[in-house]
């Protein structure tokens, strides 16, 4: 998670929010990414979408098994989809999301039963530290020290 918390901090850096994204199999990282819709003008850019498609090139297969994504902060439906899609075995969050947690917050697209996969999550790991990222980010936002964002 501190890898992930380390990928956010180049998120902040850029003027992005500050999430990042780290997926790891058997002990090595396979791909990592922090978000980058301002930077890319790209609304799917989000850490977890491009740590997913860095792991998915580094095993040159799109079935993540075996892989758990570190995340700063609870998934999005977009990237619970997406996670479903890769067949990801395990997520490990930071903060929850309140307004689009996907991970259980709001919705929980990851246990949904119906679907043919389901990726266990772990929540709340090093939360604090990845709220506090964030709360600076929209505070910075606010006072104009941000205008990128």
């Amino acid at each position: 998670m501190r890898l992930a918390l380390a990928q956010a901090e180049k998120a902040a850096r850029l003027g992005e929010v500050p999430i990042g994204a780290v997926a790891v199999l058997g002990g090595d990282v396979i791909g990592a990414g922090f978000n980058r819709k301002e930077s890319d003008q790209d609304p799917t850019a989000h850490a977890e979408i491009i740590a997913l498609r860095n792991a998915a090139r580094s095993l040159d297969n799109w079935r993540l098994v075996g892989v758990t994504l570190y995340c700063t902060v609870e998934p999005c439906p977009m990237c619970a989809g997406a996670m479903i899609q890769a067949r990801l075995e395990r997520l490990v969050y930071g903060a929850e999301d309140v307004r689009f947690g996907a991970g259980g917050t709001i919705i929980d697209v990851l246990g949904e039963t119906r679907f043919n996969h389901r990726v266990g999550v772990q929540a709340g790991v090093l939360a604090e530290e990845a709220a506090e990222l964030l709360q600076i980010f929209f505070r910075q936002l606010r006072t104009g020290e941000i205008t990128d964002a």
